[in-house]
């Protein structure tokens, strides 16, 4: 076993993967930006190491600073949680040169699964159903007859893509090159690549995906799935685990062929191969996460399983602990991501923390690094808290967790508890008829009953919201005014930064109430 694990992390999941370390009685190292010297994580850990100032580029993703403290602390191995450099091959590279080990895959194939064309070429020779798409990035050139050929809708990805950035839905050729040039902006600026490609958009469709976890030995098995359907704009916004979508057979050939493919790319340590499932029980590869997920925590509540600690455990040579007949799972879990942002325009909002009080609910966790005093930017990743809730049953876990939302506290930022709540209360979730193009309703639904009472919202055969022309230049206007407000409050914020990008697309969306439904 290790005896000193840096953390090359802030925020919440820092915490969380200090908190197994102590658990496990192995000392932590902290590394911090100037912005968060008094962060949580940093009074949490045994030593503590100052990277740089609070632009990520000269903190949390600058790998010679990281390495260098690694060094001077003596840390044998380094946990990268997730975002940052958590799936950058040349970071777990230069860990190995450095004699330090990296507690993830290897970076050959944190290379290929990155990279999300050669990662749908892998997936198809080892089997998997893959949606139709390009083979290759796509040029402006020929992008007009790529997305004749595909038909629309279509989806235009970013090939290094990740975390639901770097991807728009395209539904008529009008929509075209302005969607193809903006996500090569979006991407340029994210992941330093403007590589494009597309794949038809499978409307109605859930996304689940599947946890694994493999040991240097050979040995891999599933800790079943996960639905993290709701969804606004690709990013995720409750998961839950198990998806009661799936019948046995089906959720059994999901699970294998999360499997077939991370046998054939040899894969170690804790990933997430992601599916889309049509209502028809179609399955679609769409991705392989090669990092801890964000939604973990569910998975762990329902198996009783530690993955942080296997990961650890694999990482420094352990077989697994369990086998795949032993995996059992208990009842039923879902989670609430917390974010800084006001729940009808998901404009991002930043300030201290002046009062808060967490949930403690039987049965409920909180993973978070808050406290009085933090202070909201727009540097990072703007995930506040994940609150999670455990039940015998379904309908008792989005009971429990409902119960926890509207017990969590939180003043100084807005925040989209309200929103939260609403989707824990929406007929459609409660009967799991949820899809990935569900929230855009509920959204709709939620600004009509509380600033426009007399306007009529109602749904189309998809499930998309349909409103008049009046109504949806009403509404747009007001979202958008909203969002130069707040645009001009935050105008030093670099570019950059990756929910800035975010906030761009979003601002987009709400002076046009979007492509999906609106007319």
């Amino acid at each position: 076993m290790f005896s000193k694990i840096l953390i090359a992390n802030r925020g919440e999941i820092a915490c969380r993967i200090i908190k197994t370390c102590q658990k496990l009685n192995i000392k932590t190292v902290a590394v911090y930006s100037e912005a968060d010297h008094k962060g949580r994580h940093v009074k949490m850990a045994d030593e503590a190491y100052l990277l740089g100032a609070a632009s990520p580029r000269e903190s949390y993703l600058n790998i010679d600073r990281i390495l260098e403290a690694a060094k001077t602390s003596g840390a044998e191995a380094i946990h990268p949680g997730y975002g940052f450099l958590s799936e950058n091959p040349v970071f777990a590279a230069r860990c190995e040169e450095a004699g330090v080990k990296f507690i993830g895959p290897n970076p050959d194939i944190m290379a290929k699964m990155g990279d999300k064309l050669r990662a749908r070429k892998l997936a198809r020779k080892a089997g998997l159903p893959v949606l139709p798409g390009t083979d290759d990035a796509v040029e402006d050139t020929h992008a007009v007859d790529r997305a004749w050929e595909l038909g629309f809708p279509l989806m235009v990805k970013a090939s290094e893509g990740g975390g639901g950035i770097g991807i728009h839905i395209i539904e008529s050729m009008d929509q075209l090159l302005p969607l193809v040039e903006r996500t090569r902006k979006v991407s340029a600026n994210a992941f330093g690549s403007t590589r494009l490609f597309f794949e038809r958009y499978l409307q109605g469709a859930s996304h689940i995906e599947v946890q694994l976890i493999g040991d240097e030995q050979g040995n891999l098995v599933h800790l079943y799935e996960r639905d993290c359907s709701m969804q606004r704009r690709n990013q995720k916004l409750i998961e839950e685990t198990p998806a009661v979508k799936l019948n046995p057979q089906l959720r059994q050939k999901l699970c294998n062929l999360a499997l077939k493919l991370a046998r054939h790319i040899g894969y170690t340590n804790a990933g997430t191969v992601e599916f889309l499932v049509s209502s028809q029980g179609q399955i679609y590869f769409l991705e392989m996460n090669t990092r801890l997920q964000v939604e973990h925590g569910v998975t762990e509540m329902i198996t009783g399983l530690d993955l942080v600690e296997l990961q650890i455990r694999v990482a420094c040579g352990e077989s697994l602990p369990i086998t795949q007949d032993e995996v059992k799972v208990t009842g039923h879990a879902i989670q609430a991501r917390v974010y800084p942002e006001d729940p009808d325009t998901f404009m991002p909002d930043i300030g201290t923390i002046t009062g808060l009080h967490l949930p403690t609910c039987r049965n409920v966790r909180v993973d978070t690094a808050l406290c009085k005093g933090y202070e909201v930017t727009l540097h990072y990743e703007p995930l506040l808290a994940k609150v999670m809730a455990w039940g015998k049953t379904r309908d008792e876990a989005i009971k429990r967790l409902h119960k926890a939302l509207l017990a969590f506290r939180l003043d100084g930022v807005k925040s989209n508890i309200p929103l939260l709540r609403d989707i824990l209360t929406d007929k459609g979730f409660g009967e799991a008829t949820h899809h990935t193009g569900s929230l855009p309703a509920l959204v709709a639904a939620r600004t009509q009953r509380q600033h426009y009472p007399g306007v009529n919202i109602r749904m189309n055969g998809n499930g998309h919201e349909k409103a008049n022309r009046e109504t949806a230049a009403a509404i747009g206007a007001a979202l958008a005014l909203a969002m130069q407000g707040s645009q001009a409050q935050s105008s030093t914020t670099p570019e950059t930064a990756p929910w800035r990008v975010i906030a761009r697309r979003e601002q987009t969306l709400s002076r046009t109430l979007g492509s999906r439904g609106w007319r």
